[in-house]
């Protein structure tokens, strides 16, 4: 997953063998809500995801598709508080962020899985790139690329006033 000042982006590995070749998309059910993403099937008698969000989501503002060539969903939510940072996405499973491989590791199997909470070092890569992105967005003639933070890098949503909701 990625996010961006707006949006929060899910990729997900879409179960291929168990899909028609024809109108594959029309078999996948996505249910974005305010705070809760659900993942499944058509005909299945569960959701693969039926998980509470890290924070609310606006729902006629995000959407979903299937890339049939790669086989996988990609999920993009748009947060409603613009700059937050999300230290996750879904709330129900216990990973946490390998800040040295930067790949998520279920804390009760050793294995990947959805991401819970990240580390610290993880958290202020995240609000870097998001504070990056505010300053670019706020001083278009302006070149951020090598840009650095001294010290703890601010919340993104909060520093100076609070990021601007009008863009």
């Amino acid at each position: 997953w990625e996010q961006s000042l707006e949006e929060v982006t899910i990729y997900i590995d879409a179960p291929m063998q168990q899909l028609p070749k024809q109108h594959t998309a029309s078999y996948i059910i996505v249910n974005i809500l305010t705070d809760r993403l659900q993942v499944g099937l058509k005909g299945g008698d569960r959701h693969f995801i039926d998980e509470k969000t890290f924070d609310k989501v606006k729902v006629k503002e995000s959407s979903w598709y299937l890339d049939c060539d790669e086989g996988v969903i990609t999920i993009v939510l748009a947060k409603c508080f613009r700059g937050q940072t999300w230290e996750g996405v879904l709330c129900g499973h216990t990973t946490l962020v390998d800040g040295n491989s930067g790949g998520a590791v279920d804390a009760s199997s050793g294995r990947g899985g959805i991401q819970e909470s990240i580390d610290p070092i993880t958290k202020q890569e995240m609000q870097k790139t998001l504070m990056l992105e505010r300053f670019q967005e706020e001083n278009p003639g302006f070149d951020f690329r090598d840009a650095e933070f001294n010290g703890q890098v601010p919340d993104p949503r909060t520093f100076m006033g609070g990021v601007g909701y009008n863009h």
